[in-house]
């Protein structure tokens, strides 16, 4: 009886060292630059080699074990293993009414905490019953003016047993009184009430452009609220560093972990100098971060920022305090053109957040860009999160991205990237500094014009809108809400309180700002009042806002001008392809072609195979299109490309492309006709932005 031999690879297979590997790979390039054909780039400027192996270990003291300083490994001894990550998802419905039936509808589905973002008007601290502000009411929020609207739309949630956060912008300290007062209302005691109060002004500087007070004021309240809270709500947190302004304007990923730690950092000598320890302080801060679909580089700015939060901390003297973070999918990788691409781009973000260790994630909705979410999107919002932990089981494993030579390796650049930003931050006076001036408008400039012209050539491609556009794709539906009667029913019930004679000036004799707001809310004030009691408006600081960029838009815009024009002329504006020659010539760019124009949302009008340029113009002309653009090879190029752009003119044609780079042919093919070339890597947005301006669609 014969034995089947045990199957040893090694044997055939003998190990290859690197140099070996790279003299084969460079023989085989046949002198083209090893870096220019195989090592891609990071917008920091990090180098992303082919290959990693153990000659790239850091060596396991480098990474640490998870809980314990630096924590990039994450911040707890057992990770998510036990119970998993928060799904903490937002909540923005100007009706309130309709934003407690979505809120009870994602407990129900297994939703675990609450974001409530308020609406402009609140976050300003402006009430709707003001004719002058009363336009901002249910703008990108809840209309909640007090007590009793933010209990109304809390209403059956067990506020005890979840997490509720707060988005009030510049009113936190309003707003943290108001959620405050609901948890007195409902009987739940101090140490029962969960939460977070969110207090991030410079993030609100940065994105809105203004305060209601001066920003040393701002700081001042927030280090007050945050003794406050740690003092009264041992499971709440009063302050948040959100990057999500600097991420949407397009900060690379050690820009956006920089910019967090300068932000902490200014928060943490606020607090310090209002009396809180600096380990009280650190432990009163979550962080918040925006996550797009590199999500290689998403789980190495996670781990990258709990490293240098450790730092920060270590370098102030404080003993280990983990770093707590609410990851998001990000706004800036969102589309409204092919929205249903943006479940897989929300995946994408929430496996890198759970890969990466965060605390809390928020999932967005496929329809987010596009319109207030309905029940459906919701549901699958909330799912992905769930399959990703109840079905592929991600947070049973602690640190998942440990031990990967490639992703420790990106994690430390990214870090020392984001340590050298940090350090220039600091150098020019902190964060609230450099939001002062120019400098973080400059350097996010800086960072998104590299970003903004790989998008515009199409290198960095977007999914359903610059690549394999769908001109006949239906929009999702949108009902939007009615404001005006909202507003009205808003105003009608302030108008109310504030008959009932809430008298604050009982209040005139406490001399803290944090108890003030407190005892005012418990009182029935409203926001808008206490706001006005703190003093809002009467030293408003300005400065331009930081203005963000979604990747979509240029090509969206166009889109949008394109929808525009075909309901004034009942058609989209026509672009025809000449193809030349049989199938297998022209069939390659006429795809591209196709693809390219429709991007800008152009109607291409095919030929069948024109055997000259005769039958080129005639089908020409009975496209009624204004542009032409030629489709072959090169090799038929060679004798037919004249020509036909010169058949083409003749027969009308205001603008002739061809598809194809015309290297030594460019100005025999001008001459005869040709006025532009599209080809990989020109500018895709510029071209359509001219021809529909052409066209007099722009």
């Amino acid at each position: 009886m014969s034995t089947i031999p045990e199957l040893t690879i090694a044997d055939d297979f003998p190990p290859v060292d690197y140099d070996t590997w790279r003299a084969t790979v460079e023989e085989d390039l046949k002198g083209a630059p090893f870096e220019r054909k195989l090592v891609s780039h990071t917008y920091e400027g990090i180098d992303i080699q082919p290959v990693y192996t153990l000659r790239d270990d850091l060596g396991e003291d480098a990474a640490g074990m998870p809980g314990f300083a630096p924590f990039l490994r994450g911040p707890h001894p057992q990770g998510k293993v036990m119970c998993g990550v928060d799904l903490r998802q937002e909540h923005a419905h100007p009706d309130i009414k309709a934003a407690n039936k979505s809120i009870i509808g994602d407990l129900e589905g297994g939703v675990t905490s609450l974001v409530l973002r308020l609406d402009r008007a609140a976050r300003n601290g402006f009430g709707v019953d003001d004719p002058q502000y009363a336009h901002l009411g249910g703008d990108d929020g809840v209309m909640v003016g007090g007590v009793e609207d933010l209990d109304a739309t809390l209403a059956g949630v067990h506020l005890d047993l979840l997490d509720v956060a707060i988005d009030a912008g510049a009113a936190f300290l309003p707003a943290a009184a108001t959620l405050a007062a609901v948890w007195k209302k409902r009987g739940i005691a101090t140490e029962k009430a969960r939460g977070a109060f969110n207090a991030d002004p410079l993030a609100t500087l940065a994105r809105d452009g203004e305060l209601p007070v001066a920003p040393e004021r701002a700081l001042e309240d927030m280090a007050a609220l945050a003794a406050w809270t740690s003092e009264n709500f041992p499971n709440v947190t009063s302050v948040v560093v959100d990057t999500s302004p600097y991420h949407d304007s397009g900060a690379t990923a050690a820009q956006d972990i920089a910019m967090a730690m300068a932000t902490a950092v200014e928060y943490l000598r606020a607090m310090v100098a209002a009396g809180m320890s600096t380990e009280d302080a650190a432990r009163q801060i979550y962080f918040r971060m925006s996550l797009g679909t590199h999500h290689f580089l998403a789980i190495a700015k996670i781990r990258a920022a709990r490293m240098l939060w450790s730092r920060v901390l270590e370098a102030s003297g404080c003993s280990p305090v983990g770093m707590r973070i609410h990851a998001r999918t990000s706004n800036r990788v969102m589309t409204q053109r092919d929205p249903y691409v943006n479940l897989l781009r929300n995946s994408v973000s929430m496996f890198a957040a759970i890969v990466g260790g965060v605390d809390s994630v928020t999932s967005l909705p496929f329809d987010h860009a596009s319109r207030l979410p309905d029940d459906f999107s919701r549901r699958i919002a909330r799912n992905t999160v769930l399959v990703l932990q109840e079905e592929s089981h991600l947070h049973r494993v602690l640190d998942p991205a440990g031990g990967s030579w490639f992703l420790e390796k990106l994690t430390r650049d990214v870090a020392e990237k984001g340590w050298e930003v940090f350090q220039e931050i600091e150098r020019k006076g902190g964060m609230l500094a450099a939001l002062m001036s120019d400098l973080i408008r400059n350097q996010l400039d800086t960072a998104y014009a590299p970003r903004a012209k790989d998008i515009a050539t199409r290198k960095e491609g977007i999914t359903g809108v610059s690549e394999f556009p769908n001109l006949t794709e239906q929009r999702v539906e949108s009902v939007p809400p009615d404001l005006d009667a909202l507003r009205s029913e808003s105003a009608t019930r302030l108008a109310a309180r504030d008959k009932s004679g809430v008298a604050l000036e009982q209040l005139a004799g406490i001399s803290s700002r944090v108890e003030m707001a407190f005892e005012a809310a418990a009182m029935g004030a409203t926001i808008s009042q206490i706001a006005d009691a703190l003093g809002f408006e009467e030293e408003a600081t300005t400065i331009p806002p930081i203005e963000p960029h979604a990747f979509a838009q240029p090509f969206e815009e166009l889109r949008d001008a394109s929808d525009r024009w075909m309901e004034k002329t009942g058609h989209r504006p026509r672009i025809f392809l000449a193809n030349i020659g049989p199938v297998a010539h022209f069939t390659a760019r006429a795809t591209f072609s196709k693809n390219f124009f429709e991007a800008g949302g152009f109607d291409t009008i095919a030929s069948e195979s024109c055997a000259d340029e005769a039958a080129a113009a005639a089908a020409f002309k009975a496209s009624e299109a204004n542009i032409a653009v030629i489709c072959s090879s090169d090799k038929l190029y060679a004798d037919k490309a004249a020509p036909v752009a010169q058949a083409l003119k003749a027969a009308g044609a205001r603008t002739v492309i061809l598809a194809g780079f015309p290297g030594a042919n460019e100005e025999t093919w001008r001459e005869a006709g040709v006025d532009r070339f599209i080809f990989m890597k020109c500018d895709v947005l510029g071209t359509l932005r001219e021809l529909l301006a052409q066209e007099g669609v722009l």
